[in-house]
């Protein structure tokens, strides 16, 4: 074999073994790209969900929300219709309008050294301002179930 033809084969070999380095690297890159996007969307979704967390939390604690904190709620969350499917959106809608509905019972409500306006019916507001209040308070473990499927790793 002479030289001359070592370096012919070896120039041959050589584009094809460039093209193959190439591809993987942009394969690697696109795998890359891949992972960064799905951490970066896992990310988004554990706020919202750390979001709503803190939000039913203030609630069960004060036994009511005022709006500034419901409209800073619906502001820190307003990326889900974005991120998740229908389920989580409804989902956090029904919590900001039980939370809203809550606040309106507990402006209504009045105590026996206030007084009361005409046509106020106290067991009504009382038993409302419990719905809601229970409701709100029994959502930490149902939030966990529904976001589970958006914040798992293993997918």
């Amino acid at each position: 074999m002479s030289v001359e033809y070592i370096i012919q084969l070896s120039s041959g070999l050589l584009t094809p073994l460039i093209a193959i380095v190439a591809v993987y690297v942009a394969w690697q890159q696109s795998k890359t790209a891949k992972q960064k996007l799905t951490l970066d969307t896992y990310d988004r979704n554990l706020r919202i969900y750390e979001e709503v967390k803190k939000f039913l939390l203030i609630i069960i604690q004060g036994g009511d929300v005022d709006f500034d904190e419901a409209i800073k709620f619906r502001s820190s969350v307003s990326e889900a219709d974005f991120l998740f499917g229908s389920e989580i959106v409804q989902y956090i809608d029904e919590i900001y309008k039980r939370a809203i509905k809550l606040r309106q019972r507990n402006n209504e409500y009045r105590d026996d050294t206030q007084v009361k306006p005409e046509g106020y019916n106290h067991s009504k507001v009382v038993d409302e301002m419990h719905i809601e209040l229970v409701w709100l308070a029994e959502q930490l473990e149902p939030a966990k179930e529904k976001f589970r499927k958006y914040l798992s790793i293993k997918r």
